[in-house]
């Protein structure tokens, strides 16, 4: 089982992250959540979305026969964790983790995978034990909705979609009404690639997570050394030190269960499932650590809206939120391991 990256994937993520880098500043991203928070429209999902439709980003882990790349998880895993890094707006994880992944698994889904490839749509999943939380609800041209054997494929604008007013402001959050679904195109899928589908989109949104604690503790490592008293950065004072070691374990655990997760995802392994609970349980036990140490950190300047550093937070604890927190995926695998009812 291969449990690190190897020098392609590196390279891949070193390319990802130079593009992000230019196209998706976090002058991007707040101009984005102030525009949104003003109720004023923002096109930078949208800009951002036609720029890595250009780079074939969306077609990364779409098979070969149907226009995509042919790709595996682990170069998915890549990709999710630095758009963890910049926050970036726009429905591209929704696309390449949940709604490819579903269409994938889907008897009949091979036409969706066609007009993804090609970049004719952007889409969203959502499944029936999380239709409260639709990521990117409001931003995809179409949504598919696993209900039972069946997942329901409807134009996003025809959706029974109810927009929640979320902490996180870089991208909508949706609840949907699945008994209110009407007029959808049905295909069939066994319980077996649902849950595939499930795990594919949970483990995205933890290294998501993990990509986004990342650029909380640079911001505080870089404060630590400019921000001085006494004479001397505050780098320098055990109590700092402590508090940094311990949010750089907490992301190094965290991205190493992750990494276990998407080796089992990529060789079907049988342990999958619990490996998926513990690696989202893993990204929501790193997010609080750094979450709140990332604020304070910055003493009185973290809470503040001017700084930028609360973009990240709140990314942080809304993506803990999605498809199951740390103790929903620790319940998972108490219950996997006969430990439920103890």
């Amino acid at each position: 089982m291969q449990l690190d990256f190897t020098s392609d994937q590196e390279e891949l993520r070193s390319s990802v992250r130079s593009v992000l880098v230019k196209e998706c500043p976090t002058s991007l991203v707040r101009a984005h959540v102030e525009a949104v928070v003003d109720g004023r429209p923002s096109d930078a999902g949208r800009d951002l979305w036609d720029t890595f439709v250009r780079l074939d980003w969306q077609a990364l882990t779409i098979p070969e026969p149907h226009g995509g790349i042919g790709l595996g998880f682990p170069e998915l895993a890549v990709l999710a964790e630095e758009l963890g890094k910049v926050i970036a707006p726009g429905p591209l994880l929704t696309t390449v983790a949940g709604f490819v992944p579903l269409m994938r698994e889907a008897e009949g889904g091979g036409p969706w995978l066609d007009k993804v490839a090609a970049g004719e749509v952007s889409g969203t999943a959502a499944f029936e034990s999380h239709a409260d939380r639709v990521l990117c609800g409001g931003e995809v041209d179409v949504i598919a909705l696993q209900h039972g054997d069946r997942v329901l494929v409807v134009p996003a604008g025809d959706a029974p979609l109810r927009l929640i007013r979320a902490l996180d402001a870089t991208r909508t959050l949706a609840s949907l009404d699945i008994d209110s679904v009407h007029g959808a195109e049905q295909l069939l899928i066994t319980a077996g690639g649902a849950q595939r589908a499930l795990e594919e989109m949970t483990l995205a949104v933890a290294f998501e997570l993990v990509g986004t604690c990342e650029s909380i503790f640079a911001t505080n490592v870089g404060y630590a050394m400019e921000r001085q008293q006494f004479g001397v950065p505050i780098g320098s004072f055990q109590a700092v030190k402590h508090k940094l070691a311990n949010m750089f374990v907490a992301i190094e655990r965290a991205r190493g269960v992750c990494v276990f997760a998407a080796a089992t995802i990529a060789e079907d392994d049988d342990r999958r499932t619990t490996a998926v609970a513990a690696a989202k349980a893993a990204a929501g036990d790193c997010q609080r650590l750094v979450a709140q140490d990332g604020i304070q950190l910055l003493g009185g300047i973290g809470y503040t809206w001017e700084h930028d550093q609360q973009l990240f937070v709140k990314r942080a604890k809304t993506s803990d939120a999605l498809f199951g927190n740390a103790s929903w995926h620790r319940q998972r695998i108490a219950d996997a391991l006969g430990l439920g009812g103890r």
